[in-house]
C-alpha cells in the first residue's frame, strides 16, 4: 500500500475521497430503500441496478487507490458491472413504456431510426426498421451479449495474467491485451447502439418520466469510466504524465483516474437521487386500449 508513504496533504486527500465514497454508498442505500418501498416490483430491480453503477465504480476506484496492486481487478469489476447496467437501462426504457406488449401496441405503426450513434450516426441513408417483437429481441440481444461476454473476457484476461501473457499496459501486437481490448471495444459499440435506438424512439413519450436526465447521467458514467480512463492511460504510457518516485507514469495515471472517478461518481450519485427519487404519473394508455375500455363501459 502506498498510503504509508504519504505526506499530510496526501493523507488528507485520501481521507476526503474515502469519505466521499462512503457518503455515495449511504446515499445509494437510502435510495434503494426508497425504490423498494415506492416503485412497482416490475421496475424495482432494474432501477436499483442503474442507481448502483456510480457508487460501485466509486467503491472499486477507492479500493484501487488504497491497494494499487488490485487496480486490474477493480477496473475489471467496474467494467463488468457497467456492462450489465447498459442492458438494464434498455430494459428500464421498455418497462417505463408499460412493458413489451404495451410498447408494441403503442408503436404498432412506428419504425426504429437505426441511423444513430455510436455505430451509424453518419449513415443517414439507412432505412427505418419496423417495431416488432423480433426487432425488440435483437435490440435486447445487442445489450445482453456485452453483459454476458464482458465477464467471460474478464475471466480470460485474469487467467492469461496469472500465466504472464497479459499485461495491462503492454499494447504490442504480440501481447494479448491489445486484442482483448479491441474486441471489448467492438462489443461495447454494438451494445451501446440498441440503447441509442430505443432512446430516440421513446424520449418524447417518456419526457414526463425524466428520461432525458436519466439518459444523460448514464452517458456521463459511460464517458467518464471508459473514455476518460482510456485518455489518461494513453497519456501515461506516452510519458506525458511524468513519473514521480515512487510512482511510475502508468501508476500515476491510474491514481489520477481513480481519484477523478471517485469525485465524479459521488456527484452523479447525488444527481441520480434527485432524478430517480420522485413519483411519476403513469403514461396514458395506448389509443386502442382506451377505446376498448370505453366500449366495455358502454356495452352493459
Amino acid at each position: 500500500s502506498l498510503s504509508a508513504g504519504l505526506d499530510l496533504p496526501g493523507r488528507f486527500l485520501f481521507a476526503i475521497l474515502t469519505l466521499m465514497t462512503l457518503i455515495a454508498n449511504l446515499v445509494f442505500i437510502d435510495e434503494a430503500v426508497y425504490i423498494y418501498r415506492k416503485i412497482p416490483s416490475s421496475k424495482r430491480s432494474v432501477i436499483i441496478w442503474i442507481n448502483a453503477a456510480a457508487p460501485v465504480i466509486a467503491t472499486t476506484s477507492c479500493i484501487g487507490m488504497w491497494i494499487p496492486r488490485s487496480t486490474m481487478f477493480t477496473d475489471f469489476t467496474a467494467a463488468v458491472f457497467f456492462a450489465i447496467v447498459i442492458h438494464k437501462f434498455l430494459l428500464m426504457m421498455i418497462k417505463e413504456c408499460g412493458g413489451q406488449k404495451l410498447l408494441l401496441r403503442r408503436f404498432e405503426n412506428g419504425r426504429f431510426k437505426i441511423s444513430t450513434g455510436p455505430c451509424c450516426c453518419c449513415c443517414l441513408c439507412l432505412p427505418r426498421v419496423r417495431i416488432t417483437r423480433r426487432t425488440l429481441f435483437w435490440l435486447k440481444l445487442g445489450t445482453f451479449q456485452f453483459a454476458f461476454l464482458r465477464p467471460v473476457l474478464m475471466f480470460l484476461s485474469i487467467v492469461l495474467w496469472t500465466n504472464g501473457n497479459y499485461t495491462l499496459y503492454n499494447l504490442s501486437p504480440k501481447g494479448a491485451a491489445i486484442w482483448i481490448n479491441c474486441f471489448v471495444g467492438v462489443l461495447t459499440i454494438i451494445a451501446l447502439w440498441p440503447v441509442g435506438i430505443m432512446f430516440q424512439q421513446v424520449r418524447t413519450l417518456l419526457i414526463c418520466k425524466k428520461i432525458i436526465p436519466k439518459f444523460a447521467l448514464y452517458q456521463f458514467i459511460l464517458i467518464l469510466n471508459h473514455l476518460q480512463a482510456a485518455i489518461i492511460n494513453i497519456l501515461a504510457m506516452q510519458r506525458i504524465i511524468p513519473c514521480a518516485p515512487p510512482l511510475s507514469s502508468t501508476a500515476r495515471g491510474a491514481y489520477m483516474t481513480q481519484q477523478l472517478l471517485i469525485m465524479e461518481m459521488f456527484l452523479i450519485t447525488v444527481m441520480s437521487r434527485v432524478v430517480y427519487r420522485r413519483r411519476y404519473d403513469d403514461l396514458e394508455p395506448p389509443q386502442s386500449t382506451a377505446e376498448e375500455a370505453a366500449d366495455n363501459k358502454q356495452t352493459p
